[in-house]
């Protein structure tokens, strides 16, 4: 049996591929950043980690990199039945677009119970046309998902991930993500909350709020409980 989950990049899958199964990290990561195999698959190489979702899975030890990655697309088709594709069609997403935004709701919380409300605030965004805003995107283009405080001098980096400068989603999944962050996406809770902020107790949940008024003073308290906490960055 073959597991992965909380995974981030190709680097972190190879590596942990790579301890269950006979090939090595560098001919799995080198697999996953082929745009022939990809391809071979109907996959855009940055769309890749909305094709290997993590689970468990039987393997033969000797499957190799290329092996893997068509299973994985076997996988792909299963999970993306007609009951799900109806779901991502009555949000006007494809597959591979709810898999690049459960990547940005995973990395805005761990908590499975308020998923669904925060893929509902990124709805609610691209149903207006609005920029997402997103942080996480950020922390991803800049390379480095430690950073805990996002400063404005980040927010102009030059990235087609930077959705705080470009429109819609990003090219693809920040992260590969979850099927509970799937089902986050496809079963989204209806509302009027266009931003969220994480809550001034560290909780790991989050103030919702309609308006920027709203949302400004909630954002206030979290950057002083930021500051109390000497957290600058």
């Amino acid at each position: 049996m073959v597991t992965f989950n909380n995974i981030r990049t190709r680097e972190e899958l190879a590596g942990k591929l790579a301890k269950q199964l006979q090939s090595d990290s560098l001919s799995f990561l080198s697999a996953f950043k082929s745009d022939s195999n990809t391809l071979k698959l109907g996959f855009k190489s940055e769309i890749l980690p909305a094709l290997c979702i993590p689970n468990s899975y039987s393997f033969y030890w000797t499957t190799t990199p290329a092996g893997f990655l068509v299973r994985m697309k076997r996988e792909f088709e299963v999970f993306w039945n007609e009951t799900r594709k109806l779901k991502a069609r009555t949000l006007g997403l494809t597959a591979d677009q709810v898999a690049t935004l459960a990547s940005i709701v995973q990395e805005e919380s761990n908590k499975n119970d308020e998923k669904p409300i925060i893929a509902g605030v990124y709805l609610n965004r691209l149903r207006k046309n609005w920029p997402l805003q997103a942080d996480p995107t950020i922390r991803f283009a800049l390379g480095d998902f430690t950073i805990r405080r996002i400063l404005t001098a980040q927010l102009s980096i030059d990235s087609p991930y930077n959705t705080y400068k470009k429109p819609g989603l990003p090219p693809g999944p920040i992260n590969f993500p979850e099927i509970s962050s799937l089902e986050a996406v496809l079963n989204s809770v209806t509302h009027d909350f266009f931003y969220f902020c994480a809550k001034e107790d560290f909780s790991g949940y989050h103030n919702f709020a309609k308006t920027l008024s709203e949302h400004n003073k909630n954002a206030k308290k979290y950057q002083a409980a930021l500051n109390k906490m000497k957290v600058y960055k």
